[in-house]
Formats: C-alpha cells, structure tokens, sequence
C-alpha cells in the first residue's frame, strides 16, 4: 500500500484537498493564480495532475512549463492518463491504481521543485542555513520513497538530522506498508505522516555546518 490508497480511504481530508486544488488549477489565469511564487505555482499543478490526471491538469502544467522555460516532457505522461481510463470500473482497480500511482509519482519526482534552485544557490553564497531551509522546503513538495530518501541523503553532510528523519521515515514506509485499510488504522498513519512532515520542515541548526 502507498500513500495514494491511504489518502483516498480518508475520504473527507482527500477530497477537500483535491477540490482546492482543482480550483486553482482550473483558474490559472486568474490573478489569485499569478500572485503564487512560481514555486507554488509549480507545486500546484503537480498535485493537481497527480490526484486528478486529465488532459486540463496536464495541458496546464504544459503551459507553465512554457511559459517559465521549464524543461518538462509532457507527452510522456499521456500513457498513464490512457492507464487511467483503461482502469477505470474494474475490479481491481485499486490495487492497480496503487502501482499506477507508484509510476506517476516517479514520473512527477523527475520534475524537481523549484525550492532545490534555491537551495543550489543559497549554498554557492555558502549560506548554509538557507540552503538546508529550502532543501528540506523542496523535499517536502516530492512523492516517491525513492525522490526522498535521496534528497535527505544529499542533505545529511550539512543537516545530519536528515539522517535521523531518512531513518523515521522508513519506519513511516513499514509502518503504511503493514498497516491494516480500515479507517481507524489509516487515521493514526495519516497522523504519523504529518507528525514526520512537521518534523521535516522544523528547521534545527545546532550541529549543522555553517
């Protein structure tokens, strides 16, 4: 099990989140839109392609890609929306959308967030604590085990609590990966991953490089 099939069992919370994703994506020339940081603009039409993939999500996230000179291989996301209408009403089709899930977010990992430019630059100004403040901004905005383990191993030379935090993070992937598909079980993991994030982005600099 990923992080996709306990968020759409927490019905409520996933819904609501996707619904204000939704409409931001879909209003992209809208000013409220254009007032984001083009780092938030970016993160919000992944997510928005990554819980709702369509053809708007993934022509929206072309035309930022544009418009910012992002280099962004849009067309090779086209086979996991045909995956998705190919999925779609049969019986199994949660575990398949699990493994599809898995893919797409390797897939959206690829396309890093705008935070690590920051972070490179902040640390070629050797500001260190910048740096380790937007790594961990950007490490907070990836989806695939994969993407974040090997972010939090980068970081480590610099911020050795992100050993610590590869560390609980696995014991997080155990844990949701044992972890029973009823409401309750499913709670206490959504729990547990936002205790990690909060963890994640609470910057601690005694013991860091400076």
């Amino acid at each position: 099990m990923n992080w996709s099939i306990v968020f759409f069992i927490a019905m409520m919370l996933l819904l609501l989140r996707i619904l204000r994703l939704r409409i931001r994506a879909n209003t992209t020339r809208s000013e409220s839109f254009k007032r984001l940081a083009p780092k938030d603009q970016l993160a919000v039409l992944k997510e928005c392609l990554l819980n709702n993939p369509s053809e708007t999500n993934l022509r929206n996230l072309g035309n930022f890609a544009e418009q910012t000179s992002q280099k962004i291989d849009i067309e090779s996301y086209r086979p996991f929306l045909k995956s998705q209408l190919a999925i779609f009403g049969r019986k199994d089709a949660i575990a398949e959308d699990n493994e599809l899930y898995a893919a797409e977010t390797k897939w959206m990992d690829k396309i890093k967030p705008l935070e690590f430019e920051e972070a490179e630059t902040f640390k070629s100004e050797n500001d260190t604590p910048k740096y380790i403040e937007r790594s961990l901004e950007g490490i907070s905005r990836l989806y695939s085990d994969d993407a974040i383990l090997g972010e939090l191993a980068k970081l480590a030379p610099d911020y050795p609590h992100a050993s610590e935090l590869a560390e609980s993070y696995k014991q997080l992937m155990q844990t949701r990966d044992e972890s029973l598909a009823d409401d309750k079980s499913l709670e206490a993991l959504r729990k547990l991953k936002d205790a990690w994030e909060e963890d994640l982005l609470n910057v601690r600099l005694v013991g860091s490089r400076q």
